[in-house]
Order: C-alpha cells, then structure tokens, then sequence
C-alpha cells in the first residue's frame, strides 16, 4: 500500500467508525420527537447531575443526549427545585445515527459505538435510559436499551480511545 491508499483506507475507516453527521442526525431525531429536549449545557447540566447525584444516581453529562419529559412538560434546568420535582419523569435518551445505504429496515447492519459512560448510565438510570437508533435516510426511529442492543449484536470490536 503506498501512502495515498493508506490515507484513502483511513478516511474510509474513520467514516464508518465514527460518523461526522452524528450532530445532525440528532438534531433530526430531536425535530421528530416533540416530547424530547437536548441535554442542557453548562449550568443547567450541572444542576441536573447534581440533582441525579443526590437522588443516588452518578452518570457523566456526555452519558445521553436527550431527555425524554411527559407531553407538554417544560423545565428550567437551571432551577434545582424544578429539576428535582421533574427528576422521577425523564428519561434519558442517547441518540445513535445512521445515514449508510447498508443499514437496513431494523437496524440490521448499523455499526456504532457505545461508550462506557452511555453503558454506565444505561445499568445505573436502568429503564430511564433508552436508545433511539435513528436512520436519517428513512426516517425510521428504533426505541431500544443497551441490553437489547447487546443481545442482537452480530460482533464487537473493543478500542481504546485516547486523546493527547
């Protein structure tokens, strides 16, 4: 392999390992569900991990990326009383794009990543925490967990990633 191939088989390999669409594919599935709200960022993430904190529960703010809430339901997270009171209510979404031709109806050949910290959340927040798989070429939208996504995995490949 000279080093344009190699370069060529990196950027094929970077695309499907990590998806660069992936902000927009969320954005996509937040526009389609009119019940869910974006993590909130800044001060108002932190109270609301201060919130799950005390109630026993310690996740990382990267662990979702969306809260699901009851119809017509709006908090101010950076109001801690408000977000306590609301805390039994959420639900916890991460949000996994596809954008691939490959990936068929089901999900049926969706690659992805989950990270510790989604797996972390996912046993500590148990059926507070789902998964929306989200094609953004069909529009099909797939409410999962962790374990069900584990059980129907054909393969998993481990890595280590490191920032310097």
């Amino acid at each position: 392999m000279n080093p344009i191939e190699v370069i060529e088989a990196k950027r094929q390999h970077l695309a499907r390992m990590a998806n660069q669409s992936g902000a927009s594919g969320e954005i996509s599935a937040l526009a389609e569900m009119k019940n869910w709200v974006p993590r909130p960022r800044g001060v108002g993430l932190k109270v609301l991990l201060a919130a799950l904190a005390e109630a026993g529960v310690v996740i990382k703010g990267s662990s979702f990326d969306a809260i699901a809430l009851p119809d017509n339901k709006h908090i101010d997270f950076t109001d801690p009383e408000a977000v306590h009171l609301a805390l039994p209510e959420m639900t916890f979404i991460e949000i996994k794009t596809a954008n691939q031709k490959r990936v068929r109806s089901g999900f049926t050949g969706f690659f992805f990543a989950l990270t510790e910290a989604e797996i972390a959340a996912a046993e500590v927040l148990k059926i507070r925490h789902r998964v929306a798989l989200y094609n953004k070429l069909t529009g099909e939208l797939l409410m999962t967990s962790v374990a069900d996504i584990l059980a129907r995995t054909k393969s998993m490949n481990w890595q280590l990633s490191v920032q310097l």
